[in-house]
């Protein structure tokens, strides 16, 4: 008796899921093999380390550090001629011999021109030195100015009357009058109380 193959159609869909079931194949996500290469990497790393060699430079000499010869010029008005003549041996030697820094003055462009040589050790010195100079320039004593090049402190500060308020004729000229007080009175205080030295030029302030 002959036996016939019943197929029921459950069994049909078991045997074609069962086909698409070994036909699928898994495909990884790109995280997963991002993270594989990278751990890849970091074995081969370990595996073989490369030696990084930190470059070795020969140190530079002073003379290449700084360069070529630098100059500063200070421009002198009129009415500072005759102080700085008189006082230029005082200015000429703290430059000269202290800074080792070349000065003179040139009487066709009317300034005070501060050179650096192969003598200068410090190469803040040409700011100092122009400082120095300004600053007696500017009407400050040589004694007062002096103070620039001994402490690193200190600084010039300048503004006009007229931009802390704008004043005009009479009014601006108390203003200036109330700065300095009777006799210079309330100059010295504030400069006593502050610590600071200041001249009074016209409408101008250096402190």
């Amino acid at each position: 008796m002959d036996t016939e193959t019943i197929t029921t159609p459950d069994a049909g869909v078991a045997m074609e899921s069962k086909e698409d079931t070994e036909a699928f194949t898994m495909v990884k996500s790109k995280k997963t093999q991002k993270r594989k290469r990278e751990q890849d990497g970091a074995d081969m790393d370990t595996e073989a380390p490369v030696a990084s060699k930190r470059p070795q430079f020969p140190p530079i000499s002073s003379d290449k550090l700084k360069g070529a010869d630098e100059m500063r010029k200070v421009a002198v008005p009129a009415h500072r001629y005759t102080p700085l003549k008189e006082n230029w041996m005082k200015i000429f030697t703290p430059i000269v011999e202290n800074l080792q820094l070349q000065v003179r003055f040139n009487l066709k462009t009317r300034h005070v021109e501060i050179k650096t040589c192969k003598d200068t050790k410090d190469i803040g010195s040409l700011t100092k030195a122009s400082d120095f100079v300004r600053a007696f320039i500017l009407g400050f004593n040589v004694e007062d100015s002096l103070a620039l090049l001994r402490l690193d402190e200190l600084f010039l500060e300048s503004f006009d009357v007229t931009d802390v308020k704008p004043l005009k004729g009479d009014h601006l000229s108390r203003a200036i009058g109330r700065i300095a007080g009777k006799g210079g009175k309330t100059k010295f205080t504030i400069e006593n109380v502050t610590k600071t030295r200041i001249v009074l030029a016209e409408t101008k302030v250096h402190i």
